[in-house]
C-alpha cells in the first residue's frame, strides 16, 4: 500500500521491553491511585510523591531496551518516510530505535517549568523546589501531559490524521481521549483503519481490521507485510 501512514502506540509497545501497561488487570493505575501521581492537583498537594513516582519511572525507562515492534516500526518508517508514529509513551524507547516520533504525552527525560515553560533534559532524580535553569522559579516538574491537560502537538497530529491513508493503533487501550478518537477521525478522512493489540480495546470495534497477539511478534510481521507489497 502507497500513501501516507499514521501510527499511535501506547504502553502496549513497550510492555515486552519491561515497562507496565497502565489499564490491564495487573497495570500501573491498580497499584497507584492516578488521582495521587498524575493529575496537577495530585503536583499541588504532594510534589515529593509525585516526583519519587517519576523518578521510578524515569530509571526503569532508563534501563529498558527496544524490543522487536519498537525496531520494526523504525525499519517501516526508513523505507517509507511518510510514517507518521504518534505515541502516548513517555519512554524514549522509539528514538532510542532509531524512529521519529511525536509525544503527545510527554517525556520522562524532560523537565518543564511550571513559571515559564521552558523545558531542559530532567536529571535523573528531580525533587519538589528545583530551580528552572530559564528563570529561576522553583517550579520545576515532569514535562508528562497529566489527566486534566491538554496532550501535546494536537494541531499538528490532527493534520496527520486527516492526511492518513492507513491509520494503525498499536498497544492502546482505546480508554483515554483525545487518542481514542484519533481512529474515528482518520476514518472520517477516509483512511483504512487498523488495530494491533494484545486483547481487543474499547474502540475495537471503530477498527476496518484487526489483529491480535504480542507486539514483537505481530508489529514485525505486519511491517513485513507492508513492506513486501
Amino acid at each position: 500500500m502507497d500513501g501516507k501512514i499514521v501510527i499511535l502506540t501506547g504502553a502496549g509497545i513497550s510492555a515486552e521491553s519491561g515497562l507496565g501497561t497502565f489499564r490491564d488487570e495487573d497495570g500501573l493505575w491498580t497499584k497507584v491511585p492516578i488521582e495521587e501521581v498524575a493529575t496537577p492537583e495530585a503536583f499541588a498537594r504532594n510534589p515529593a510523591k509525585v516526583h519519587d513516582f517519576y523518578n521510578m519511572r524515569r530509571v526503569r525507562a532508563a534501563e529498558a531496551q527496544p524490543n522487536a515492534a519498537h525496531h520494526a516500526l523504525t525499519r517501516l518508517q526508513t523505507e517509507r518516510p511518510e510514517t507518521v508514529i504518534v505515541t502516548q509513551n513517555v519512554d524514549a524507547l522509539h528514538e532510542r530505535a532509531g524512529a521519529r516520533v511525536i509525544h503527545m504525552h510527554g517525556e520522562l527525560c524532560r523537565a518543564l517549568c511550571a513559571a515559564c515553560d521552558h523545558r531542559w533534559d530532567a536529571p535523573p532524580e528531580m525533587s519538589p523546589g528545583a530551580a528552572c535553569p530559564a528563570c529561576g522559579a522553583p517550579k520545576a516538574r515532569p514535562d508528562i501531559v497529566w489527566f486534566g491537560e491538554m496532550p501535546y502537538h494536537m494541531e499538528e497530529i490532527a493534520g496527520h490524521l486527516r492526511a492518513a491513508d492507513l491509520f494503525v493503533a498499536i498497544g492502546t487501550s482505546g480508554a483515554v481521549y483525545p487518542a481514542a478518537g484519533f481512529v474515528e477521525e482518520a476514518r472520517m478522512a477516509g483512511a483504512e483503519t487498523l488495530e494491533l493489540n494484545l486483547n481487543r480495546s474499547d474502540v475495537s470495534a471503530a477498527f476496518d481490521a484487526h489483529a491480535l497477539g504480542p507486539a514483537s511478534e505481530i508489529v514485525p510481521a505486519w511491517v513485513d507485510e507492508m513492506l513486501a507489497r
